[in-house]
């Protein structure tokens, strides 16, 4: 069984790449350039989908149980329950307007720049405080009981796009992230 602190942090770090590619898009657009909506759409679906339905349901149980072993990480872990219904309900606004812009349906630019931003700013906000906050805590205070039981949280679907299987609908996302990858290290 994978450490669920190390899956944790993995996730994040899969979730800033695909928060690096949306801001370049978003960059595009701002310029007056035309983005890749369909990529944009794609980050967009996955975070939704893995992020919002996966990955913060186990955070969820993590922060429960870290609250009873520190009842003073109560204020800092409610706020950020609170941020995931916010990135779920502004990533969900973002989708909408990507699927307007996309079908060519006349929509709002400062709308939809509006929506990305928002969403960069929140998820951004929102990775960082559980990086330096949240997971130092987690790492000191949580027993192996408290990580199996966040463990058992996990559901049995595989990472769609980082996973050892990519769905098809993630591989272009999956080809410009590895090749993104590749050229950042040389």
């Amino acid at each position: 069984m994978a450490n669920p602190l190390a899956v944790w942090h993995t996730d994040h770090i899969h979730f800033a790449s695909l928060l690096n590619l949306l801001e370049q898009q978003v960059t595009a657009f701002h310029r007056g350039e035309e983005p890749n909506y369909g990529l944009m759409g794609t980050i967009i679906y996955y975070m939704r989908n893995y992020g919002d339905l996966l990955h913060h349901p186990r955070e969820d149980v993590a922060y429960a149980l870290l609250v009873e072993r520190d009842p003073g990480m109560q204020i800092i872990l409610s706020r950020l329950l609170q941020e995931h219904r916010v990135i779920a309900t502004v990533g969900e606004e973002l989708l909408s307007r990507l699927r307007e812009a996309e079908s060519e349906i006349v929509t709002s630019r400062a709308a939809l720049e509006a929506a990305a931003a928002m969403y960069l700013v929140y998820y951004r906000n929102h990775l960082s405080t559980e990086e330096g906050l949240v997971m130092p805590r987690a790492a000191q205070l949580l027993t192996e009981a408290d990580w199996a039981e966040i463990a058992a949280a996990d559901s049995a679907i595989a990472d769609p796009l980082f996973g050892a299987r990519v769905q098809e609908r993630f591989a272009n996302l999956r080809k410009q992230i590895d090749g993104e990858a590749k050229a950042y290290m040389h």
